[in-house]
Formats: C-alpha cells, structure tokens, sequence
C-alpha cells in the first residue's frame, strides 16, 4: 500500500520518472547521488527507495542515533558510523559493510549542496575496500528524472574512473541550477 502511496505522489502528483534500477541481487553498494544542491533531494531519495522497494541507507556518527532520534534514524536506514581512535571515515564505513547482509549506501560525492568542481573520493575507496560496485543515480529537476546507472566496479584507477563515473551526470541538472556538478570532457 505504501508502494502504491509513493508512486501516486511521485509519478502523477508531482510529475518525476525512474529510469534504470537497481537490482535486488546487488545486495551491497555504494550509490553516489549527484547533483546535490538542496535539501529537496532527501525526499526524492526517499521516494525513489519506496518505489524501487529496497533498502537503502546512509551512515552518520553514533551520537545521532541516541535518544530521541536514533530508532527513526535507523528505521530510515541510518547505519551509526562509531570511528575507533586512529580509524578513518573509509576504515570504519568498510567494517559497516563487512557487518551487513544488506547495505546499499547512497552518499553525495560533492560533499555539500554548494558548488563544487571536484568530488570527495571517500566514496570510491569505500567501494574499493569493500569491493563493491558504484551505483552512479542522478537527479535530474529539469527533466523531473531519477536515473539509475549500470553498476561499476573500481578499478584503482581512480582518474580513470571518475571521468566514466562523471559522465553519467553530464547535462543533469540539480534543484539549485548554479550548484549543478559540471564534469570535465
């Protein structure tokens, strides 16, 4: 029933599409959602992961998932990312995956909603210490579309796979225009 809330709301009531899935056999991911310019893009994450009927999550420090927020956190699929001393942010997201059946992470590669003309790579190493593919999902306001691209594995080759990475979000366009990530030709 909720399925069926979502897609009325999503489809008819304000006008997106989905191309492209994910599927449910790709049990451990890393998607990047690009562009992130504003605080819009949480809720269209939220109905695309109840459309597409799977579970998707984000990680964020331990202290956020105390009382009185911490079970809607983690109902909304929120990992708590506890950092040991000495340990980096990529370090302590692996071991999230190493811990889990399922845990498909949708993380901003900008890092912000402003403007920016490089990524953050935390990202990719995650993906290439887990050895998990990418999952590259643009949000695109001037078409009203969610699309979802093939996976793809990481190289190592970090320079090379940021341009095939990149091109998935040539011409996508992000709520806030002027903040939209213009990848390099």
């Amino acid at each position: 029933m909720k399925q069926i809330l979502y897609r009325f709301i999503f489809f008819r009531l304000m006008g997106w599409k989905i191309v492209g899935t994910i599927s449910p056999e790709i049990k451990k991911c890393v998607m990047i959602v690009v562009p992130h310019t504003s605080w819009h893009d949480f809720y269209l994450g939220l109905f695309t992961r109840g459309i597409l009927g799977l579970d998707m999550n984000f990680v964020a420090k331990k202290e956020l998932f105390r009382f009185p927020f911490g079970a809607y956190f983690k109902w909304m699929g929120g990992a708590p990312l506890d950092r040991q001393k000495n340990e980096n942010k990529v370090d302590a997201i692996a071991k999230v995956f190493e811990s889990r059946e399922v845990f498909r992470l949708a993380i901003a590669p900008e890092g912000t909603r402003k403007k920016v003309t490089e990524w953050k790579t935390g990202f990719y190493y995650i993906a290439l210490k887990a050895n998990i593919p990418i999952i590259p999902v643009a949000f695109d306001y001037s078409k009203k579309t969610v699309t979802i691209s093939e996976p793809f594995f990481p190289t190592g080759n970090k320079e090379a796979d940021f341009k095939i990475l990149q091109h998935n979000f040539k011409g996508v366009i992000g709520k806030v225009p002027e903040y939209s990530f213009v990848p390099e030709d």
